[in-house]
């Protein structure tokens, strides 16, 4: 503050801290204890996750015929493909 031993009782150090009481009340005053808030930080995280939540594609639903096809195709690559078939078809 300035430098004076507040023991003395002047005059300037009531002043001063007067002053710095009056500041902290203003400050405090802009504060707020209500802690009751219609969320918690706990809520908060929940819905994030829920709405970060891995949601698996849904394929389109294929026919009769064109599952028939695709079986076709498939198996005409496998017997048309490599003779060799050691492995259990996985290639990196």
């Amino acid at each position: 503050m300035s430098g004076k031993d507040p023991r003395n009782g002047d005059p300037d150090d009531s002043h001063e801290r007067e002053l710095i009481d009056l500041e902290f009340q203003s400050m405090v005053e802009g504060l707020s204890l209500d802690q009751s808030s219609p969320t918690t930080y706990l809520d908060d995280l929940d819905k994030f996750e829920d709405q970060n939540r891995f949601q698996p594609p849904t394929p389109p639903k294929v026919g009769l015929s064109e599952t028939v096809k695709r079986i076709s195709k498939s198996f005409k690559k496998w017997k048309n493909g490599p003779t060799f078939r050691d492995d259990d078809g996985a290639a990196l």
